[in-house]
């Protein structure tokens, strides 16, 4: 009765040296499944999925806090709305700015041209002033035809002269640091704009805003309302071509 106990013993023995001999070593151990326990998982395999999971984690995080911003900042104004305002403005502006023109739509009323005209002063004390640049003109050729306008062709410079509007008022005197800022912001884009394109030395730069009325629908036959010229005062600009 002991002999096949050492024949069983001894092909035991056998199949636990070919294991340990194998080019492939001894099987991975497997959990209830049928797969692999975690202890037994390729350590890159671990780093991928850990990664994995950290990524989708910080994108929900990230998604659940930029919609709660978000809501504050379109929500009527609370406590908490007031509280973290500057974060609030910080996170959304300029580029989650929301409005409800999509359910309330509100076209403009007005056409407005603005012109921009540079002055120099010579050696001599001689000021030399060029002609009026079409601003608003440069801004329809790049839109007009494109598929794919750019932003900045399109509110860059309308923009800048509804925030200059709002801060002023009809006075071009700038009263706050908020309305002397659109002040710069106006008459920097003004700078670049006509050095850009029409080139020049100057130092000076005046803009003119021309408002024409859009006629509403079923007043073809009303006299048009008159247009509204707007000369700005002249204003200082850093240096351009010298």
């Amino acid at each position: 009765m002991a002999v096949p106990t050492r024949i069983e013993s001894a092909d035991a023995e056998s199949e636990a040296e070919a294991v340990q001999h194998s080019p492939s070593g001894p099987a991975a151990p497997e959990g209830p499944g049928g797969e692999p326990t975690p202890e037994s998982r390729p350590t890159g395999v671990l780093a991928v999925r850990t990664g994995l999971w950290t990524t989708v984690i910080l994108c929900v995080a990230a998604t659940l806090v930029h919609v709660f911003l978000v809501f504050l900042h379109v929500a009527p104004a609370n406590t908490v709305s007031k509280r973290f305002s500057p974060q609030i403005n910080a996170w959304v502006f300029p580029f989650f700015e929301q409005n409800w023109r999509l359910f309330a739509p509100d076209p403009e009323s007005v056409n407005r041209q603005i012109l921009v005209r540079t002055a120099h002063t010579g050696p001599g004390g001689a000021v030399r002033v060029s002609g009026w640049f079409d601003l608003t003109a440069v801004d329809h050729a790049a839109v007009e035809h494109d598929p794919f306008p750019s932003h900045t062709a399109q509110n860059l410079l309308r923009r800048a002269w509804s925030s200059y509007v709002d801060s002023h008022g009809g006075d071009d005197k700038s009263r706050t640091e908020r309305a002397l800022m659109m002040q710069k912001y106006l008459a920097d884009i003004a700078a670049d704009r006509v050095a850009a394109h029409r080139g020049g030395a100057f130092d000076f730069v005046q803009l003119r805003v021309i408002t024409r009325p859009i006629p509403a629908a079923g007043s073809a036959g009303s006299p048009p309302k008159p247009a509204e010229n707007r000369l700005l005062p002249w204003w200082k600009v850093s240096s351009h071509g010298k």
